[in-house]
């Protein structure tokens, strides 16, 4: 009876599902079961690179780099680049994907610039060999398999890695959805995040322009038209804060120049609206200094033209700024950071607009008569 229970229970036991293969890749996991012989698994060697990707790789002595690249993959494409400093324009870099009917792809492409149209399929200046690149798709991972040939052995070398959400159509590559760039050893097998590429004047040219553009000179203005009645201490803060906010704003103007000359980034739209938007601002200096008495004929088109302007060049920043964080894939924490405060902003002046025609509409009624 003992024994029958016992069959029972392992009969049981082998009918249950087996534990399902890990979600994310590791340098644990043997990848030999599925990779071709010239893939030689036993010769790489393993390094977590970014978020799921997993570099193996394995020099040869004939300078031939057998790359094994893998990533958690639902959908869209998969790529990594060879870059000489650290930026995108300019790279080569091999992408794979798996198509809608199921279909492995991998392709080599130039990275002439950043639009999708100058990203260009089967060019570059990347020397694949005689084996060819694959794409595997084993579990939740995809792989990308490829070899390259070098003209000396790789040491430092600037590599960026890219995730796309569509799938290319006629190999037309689509825009990314996130990537990095990092100095790699080959020798020592580590990485770090690339010197060459320069995430902190980026972040210093968004932080700026938000906090001169989006919030002081929007408070500025604000105390201008709603604090008059605290005269003349509306106006020392009125042109206080709009000067301190314009001098941080210029800062930021100043580090997206450097960053255009650094990146040669295609934002012509984002760029020449910030152009009209400082020279709005300039013009605004100068009516500070060119301001009429109060009693002058020409007082009245002189607040038509300060006020309108100065409207504008407040509107217009507020759309460069949410464009600028839009073709920076700045990332949903600056959308929600500056999000919060435009609608602080906009609830502020409904409210004291409300609250100024109340009392406007109180002292031109005239009370009844008894």
């Amino acid at each position: 009876m003992a024994a029958a229970l016992f069959l029972v229970l392992v009969l049981a036991l082998r009918a249950l599902p087996m534990p399902a293969r890990a979600q994310t890749d590791t340098c644990d996991d043997d990848p030999r079961l599925f990779l071709p012989n010239a893939y030689n698994a036993t010769e790489f060697h393993c390094t977590p690179v970014w978020n799921t990707f997993i570099l193996r790789y394995s020099q040869s002595q004939d300078n031939v780099l057998s790359v094994v690249l893998s990533a958690v993959y639902t959908v869209g494409w998969v790529g990594m680049g060879f870059s000489k400093d650290g930026m995108m324009v300019g790279s080569s870099a091999m992408v794979g994907w798996i198509g809608k009917t199921g279909r492995a792809h991998i392709r080599r492409y130039y990275l002439r610039g950043q639009s999708s149209s100058q990203v260009i399929v089967n060019e570059g200046q990347l020397q694949t060999t005689d084996v060819s690149p694959m794409v595997i798709l084993y579990g939740a991972n995809i792989y990308l398999a490829f070899q390259l040939k070098f003209s000396a052995p790789l040491s430092q070398q600037e590599l960026l890695f890219a995730v796309g959400s569509r799938i290319p159509v006629n190999y037309r590559l689509t825009e990314h959805d996130d990537k990095t760039s990092v100095s790699f050893d080959f020798a020592a097998g580590s990485s770090s995040p690339s010197s060459s590429y320069p995430y902190q004047l980026k972040r210093n040219h968004g932080a700026l322009n938000i906090f001169g553009w989006g919030v002081l000179l929007p408070i500025g203005a604000i105390i201008a038209r709603y604090c008059k009645q605290w005269d003349p201490l509306w106006f020392y803060l009125h042109v206080g804060i709009q000067f301190f906010g314009f001098i941080i704003g210029l800062s930021g103007i100043v580090c997206g120049v450097a960053l255009y000359n650094k990146l040669h980034s295609s934002v012509s739209a984002h760029r020449g609206l910030g152009i009209f938007i400082f020279v709005l601002g300039i013009l605004q200096i100068i009516a500070f200094f060119l301001r009429p008495d109060k009693d002058s004929k020409i007082r009245k088109y002189w607040n038509w033209y300060h006020h309108w302007s100065g409207r504008l060049a407040l509107f217009l920043a507020s759309v460069n700024i949410v464009y600028g964080i839009q073709v920076a894939h700045a990332g949903s924490s600056w959308k929600v950071g500056y999000g919060i405060n435009l609608a602080f902003l906009l609830i502020a002046v409904i409210v004291l607009e409300i609250l100024s025609w109340t009392r406007w509409s109180q002292k031109t009624v005239t009370p009844p008569a008894f």
